[in-house]
């Protein structure tokens, strides 16, 4: 038996369908593009299904329940999100979300959910297990990650088959409770995924701060952007921060550290050299010392992340950089100035609004 889920009453009257503008009108219509509202009175509902549906009320979106019939109409082809009971041709719920119409395609999209891995997805994740030849990942998926011993660049920038003497040692490259950032390169039947870190930009995380966004799945508020991990300039006398936004919805902010691949490419060196330079604090667990000013700004800047996903917005390049920017003016306009970082509540609703207009 499905649960209803009574409308809250709303604090002023209804407006009358006279003094409906045509942006609000516009939410029931049918354009036939992806991610519609569905039209219920299409679907072939029963009359007293249509009258007491939410999505016919303009001030609500069309929620449902585990069990909620959607439509009988054979028509329509179900989605993700959605079953037919046997023997019927009833398109029902199975989750808890919002109905969205691609054509004649109905689905639901969760109101919370775990990541779904794709490959070729960076995320940022924490080790849980350690075992014989690989280590077991927290990516905020319905199942750990692995990433194998065979997956990682070892130590000199060596590239050989890896031997047991590397599997009695796999603790001192990654432990328990260390973060990293990978990318995801393959996926199992069962959801599994794969993880590696041969790239020189992924690897151990170090000087920063972790930030676990909730939310729907696929990203909890981040969205698969052109660019992920970026530089930025601190203001208020703060260093550089780099930025890494995780599409499994796990964000890392840290100090900038410069590569000492630049360093050496400055100096013309060989990229045997290189490599052999750069991987040998690679797995190094010991944090660099950051200044008052730059830590005062990474909390800054997880503040107006978490702020973001709290007000409904999304999360990229382009909303973080605009919001730290806003985030700062605000400061320097209140009583405490630049020590002010504060951005939960009413002052995280202004400083959305702000980004909105």
């Amino acid at each position: 038996m499905p649960i209803t889920i009574l409308p809250p009453k709303p604090s002023h009257p209804p407006p009358s369908p006279h003094d409906i503008s045509d942006s609000d009108s516009d939410l029931s219509s049918d354009d036939g593009g992806g991610g519609a509202h569905l039209d219920f009175a299409s679907l072939g509902l029963p009359s007293h299904q249509k009258s007491t549906h939410p999505s016919n009320n303009l001030l609500f979106t069309n929620l449902v329940t585990p069990g909620t019939l959607i439509t009988p109409d054979p028509q329509w082809m179900r989605g993700h999100g959605t079953y037919i009971p046997p023997s019927t041709t009833n398109i029902t719920s199975s989750l808890a979300g919002i109905t969205t119409r691609t054509n004649k395609l109905i689905s639901v999209s969760p109101l919370r959910a775990r990541y779904t891995p794709e490959v070729g997805d960076l995320v940022v994740g924490r080790i849980l297990e350690v075992q014989a030849k690989r280590w077991r990942v927290d990516i905020n998926s319905i199942q750990l990650a692995s990433l194998p011993l065979s997956a990682i660049n070892l130590p000199g920038g060596i590239l050989r088959k890896r031997t047991e003497t590397d599997e009695l040692q796999i603790r001192t490259f990654f432990a328990e409770g260390d973060l990293v950032v990978a990318e995801v390169q393959q996926l199992f039947q069962d959801g599994g995924a794969v993880l590696h870190t041969r790239s020189l930009k992924y690897g151990k995380l170090r000087n920063g701060l972790f930030v676990a966004l909730s939310g729907q799945g696929g990203g909890s508020g981040v969205v698969r952007s052109r660019r992920q991990v970026w530089t930025m300039e601190g203001q208020n006398g703060g260093g550089k921060m780099d930025v890494i936004l995780g599409v499994n919805g796990y964000v890392w902010i840290s100090k900038h550290v410069e590569q000492v691949a630049k360093e050496l490419e400055q100096k013309h060196m060989g990229i045997t050299n290189m490599e052999e330079n750069v991987s040998a604090g690679v797995y190094s667990s010991q944090n660099d010392f950051i200044d008052s000013a730059t830590m005062r700004e990474i909390a800054r800047l997880r503040n107006v992340v978490t702020a973001l996903v709290e007000n409904g917005c999304r999360v990229d390049e382009d909303m973080v950089i605009r919001g730290y920017a806003e985030a700062c003016e605000m400061a320097m306009l209140g009583e405490t100035g630049a020590e002010d970082i504060y951005l939960g509540g009413q002052r995280g609703e202004e400083l959305t609004r702000a980004l909105r207009n």
